[in-house]
């Protein structure tokens, strides 16, 4: 048997929002973490999502104004935190006479406005479909509307900036690092831990996290030897892509025939996302897929009101994603709450084990912040929370605001294309400094595997990102994968398996 050669204040198990985040914070209050992730960082649920940073209007339908108004003041706090992967985003609602009527929509409007403290973002206002440019791409028959703000954001890259900070606070991150097995021992718990080449190890903590997402019972359950779990119903939400339906900036949130609700939005540059659906899962997570009667069904969402009518045929990318939803007992899967619950258990005040439920993107940093002060007595952190008023790497632009810092990028990068240096900038911030270095041309950044990606970008992602394999960098790190050809990704693998491997860059503490 192995030795156990480290001790930590904390391990958290998971690398989702939620497990980033918690070990994003904790580092922060000078506890010594470990954060492992059996696969890639966001490789599962927090890569699948809608892409919102979002309140949840249809949440106040079921009057879950506790979660609304909580999530609204997140989104704030997460635009200004990360102003380069979140954006504000307009979304139109388009009315006919069997949706809900327009006056339940002023209402929801009304309180969806003034819940959350709105500073940063425009109210909500009434559409004349005939004369704003959103009506073009719906039916004629179509006369009425109301706009609202929300925010996007890219999820993957959300999970990796909060990992990046946590390792760079000095938490140790592991991905490819799968917890087999975790067992309370005197003043803590071991915990052995498997490695993708099957090395296998024992650390020791004085705290555990359990945020594994769909796989929180079955952790609980089949690596700890617990069997108290509050109850979790897990729910699969699939979203479909198809060449953009429209050329212009707003999306739409459409009502459905059976009272669901459909977001479509503008992804890419060049095309539209379509989601999502609410559907029980039964069986296990491990490999969600988008069945061809969701697919059917997001079209017939788009089909109802859009000019342009699309089929399964015109998809061009699916993914499905598994929520560990609080089961409240609702009959509806989409009445299911998104609110999380935290379950503490320890002996004696010493060896907690704090599991996660439930909760969506927007509230992670929140959920966090709640998890860390929960664990705070038992652990004994040497500063108190600071999430809220701390940028993520890459945010600290001036002002939280992108566009006024795009010109002092130009100046500085000229020799970049326009579409690269806007998503270098978007992808990356401030640390865009820190992938391009001294470069002062194209050639400095080496080969161009196609679609401007870069060596050196590769090279970023690989020693400071923890990118191991093409699918990291084109699906999570980026979202390249739908714009490059095959040959692309085959030259991205075999730089992968060519590159010599960096030392690790996640620190010890």
């Amino acid at each position: 048997m192995n030795k156990t050669r480290q001790h930590y204040d904390l391990v958290v198990i998971g690398g989702g929002i939620n497990g980033a985040g918690i070990a994003r914070d904790a580092a922060g209050r000078g506890l010594r973490v470990l954060l492992c992730e059996r696969d890639d960082l966001a490789a599962h649920t927090s890569s699948a999502s809608t892409k919102l940073i979002h309140g949840g209007l249809r949440y106040l339908e079921y009057f879950e104004l506790r979660l609304v108004r909580k999530a609204l003041r997140e989104r704030e706090i997460l635009l200004r935190a990360a102003p380069h992967i979140i954006r504000p985003i307009r979304f139109v609602i388009p009315h006919s006479t069997d949706s809900r009527p327009r006056w339940m929509l002023r209402i929801g409007l009304f309180l969806y406005d003034r819940l959350g403290n709105r500073r940063m973002l425009p109210p909500s206002q009434a559409l004349d479909l005939r004369r704003h440019v959103s009506g073009a791409s719906l039916k004629p028959t179509l006369r009425h509307a109301h706009a609202y703000s929300d925010c996007w954001g890219e999820d993957a890259r959300l999970v990796v900036l909060n990992a990046l900070d946590a390792a760079e606070r000095g938490a140790h991150v592991r991905t490819r690092t799968t917890c087999i097995e975790a067992r309370r021992a005197s003043n803590g718990w071991v915990v052995r831990l498997r490695d993708g080449s099957g090395h296998e190890e024992f650390v020791r903590s004085s705290g555990l996290v359990n945020a594994a997402g769909p796989w929180t019972s079955r952790l609980l359950e089949r690596e700890i030897g617990i069997q108290r779990t509050p109850r979790v119903r897990l729910v699969k939400g699939s979203h479909i892509v198809v060449p953009a339906l429209f050329d212009h900036d707003h999306a739409y949130m459409l009502q459905n025939e059976d009272g669901r609700l459909c977001f479509v939005i503008p992804f890419e540059g060049h095309f539209t996302l379509i989601g999502t659906t609410d559907e029980i899962l039964s069986g296990e997570p491990d490999h969600p897929t988008v069945s061809r009667a969701e697919t059917n069904y997001l079209c017939s969402a788009v089909n109802r009101w859009f000019r342009a009518q699309i089929e399964p045929e015109d998809v061009v990318w699916s993914f499905s994603g598994v929520r560990p939803l609080h089961d409240d007992a609702a009959v509806n899967a989409s009445a299911v709450t998104r609110d999380y619950v935290l379950d503490l258990d320890s002996v004696n005040d010493s060896a907690p084990l704090l599991s996660v439920f439930g909760g969506k993107i927007t509230t992670y940093r929140r959920l966090a912040e709640e998890a860390m002060n929960m664990l705070a007595p038992l652990l004994a952190p040497k500063s108190a929370d600071w999430t809220a008023h701390t940028p993520l790497p890459g945010g600290d632009i001036p002002n939280a605001d992108f566009e006024a810092w795009l010109p002092e990028l130009r100046h500085r990068y000229g020799f970049l294309p326009e579409a690269l240096l806007q998503r270098l900038g978007r992808g990356y911030g401030t640390r865009i400094h820190a992938l391009l270095g001294d470069a002062g041309s194209l050639q400095d950044l080496g080969a161009d595997l196609g679609h401007g990606l870069y060596e050196a970008e590769l090279r970023y992602l690989q020693r400071h990102e923890w990118a191991v394999c093409a699918e990291d960098v084109l699906w999570r790190r980026t979202r390249l994968g739908l714009h490059v050809p095959a040959e692309t990704a085959k030259a991205v693998q075999a730089w992968f398996e060519g590159a010599q491997r960096p030392a690790p860059r996640a620190r010890h503490p």
